[in-house]
């Protein structure tokens, strides 16, 4: 039997499968459904969409909505205020994590499988239970003055940054600790052979390898610490200091809400996942699979 045979057959339609290409293709739909009925009221004026409907057949499409949402929602300076905290976040995590991941994998010491399990287990800790405690304790954090205009943790940038560290590194080190742990034990030892340092091991041998890890983490964490609210709104006292998340809620009015104005702020706060996304795709992809086949 030939190579294309074999493919044939392996793609044959069964009536499993087709039930499973149905089922997938509805909740496929029944998710998108929602976003593309935002997206759409994004273009319709809000007194049409009150008048027939948010699923009518529109009169008129207009970009007022993306307009107003851009100056009411201060969206342009909120996306700064995103970047000040995601950027350092996100580099910060995944050199630490990868650090972490390196000692515990490609050494073996006495406690290394015990400190592993006791930096991951972090994630099981669900965050609002420590909101009172880490509260207090920000408030109480002294902070200089070249690192933020605050004087405590509490209301800095650098208090959103710390926290996503925290809770984002316990995943990352999980995940860099199992790719790395893939990687033949020789490589260490020809670099150790050559005169290599620790640091030289980690930073020119291993982290090269493991740039397809890297780039899916990158890809997720990204979406995770941009799309954070609880943190923000806990930790930021001040509105305008607020990340975009949190411009959704500013552009609620006290009596009615304009919700095609919120679908049109709504596609700017997503649409620089869409772009990271898009741009990672091919490596995202191929991060979720590192590990899956051996050999």
């Amino acid at each position: 039997m030939t190579a294309s045979n074999i493919a044939g057959t392996s793609r044959k339609l069964t009536p499993a499968r087709v039930v499973l290409h149905v089922f997938l293709i509805a909740f496929a739909i029944i998710w998108l459904v929602p976003l593309f009925g935002a997206f759409y009221s994004s273009f319709r004026p809000f007194s049409e969409t009150v008048n027939d409907g948010y699923f009518s057949l529109p009169d008129t499409f207009t970009l007022d909505n993306y307009r107003n949402a851009w100056e009411q929602g201060d969206i342009l300076g909120r996306y700064w205020n995103t970047a000040l905290v995601l950027v350092p976040a996100l580099f910060l995590t995944l050199f630490f994590s990868s650090m972490v991941a390196f000692a515990c994998s490609r050494f073996s010491w006495r406690f290394n499988i015990a400190f592993l399990v006791l930096f991951t287990s972090g994630n099981l800790l669900p965050q609002q239970i420590i909101v009172q405690p880490l509260f207090q304790m920000y408030n109480r954090i002294p902070l200089p003055e070249f690192l933020s205009n605050s004087e405590r943790l509490n209301g800095s940038v650098w208090g959103l940054i710390f926290i996503h560290v925290a809770f984002q590194s316990g995943f990352c080190t999980f995940v860099l600790s199992n790719y790395m742990k893939l990687l033949p034990k020789e490589l260490n030892e020809a670099a150790m052979v050559d005169g290599a340092s620790v640091w030289r091991q980690y930073w020119s041998v291993i982290m090269p390898l493991t740039r397809p890890a890297l780039a899916a983490l990158a890809t997720l964490e990204f979406t995770w610490i941009y799309n954070d609210f609880f943190w923000a709104v806990v930790l930021e006292q001040q509105g305008a200091d607020r990340p975009i998340t949190s411009s959704l809620a500013n552009l609620g009015g006290e009596f009615f809400t304009d919700d095609n104005l919120i679908a049109a702020a709504s596609v700017y706060v997503a649409l620089p996942t869409l772009v990271v996304y898009l741009a990672l795709q091919k490596h995202f992809i191929a991060g979720l699979t590192l590990g899956s086949t051996k050999g």
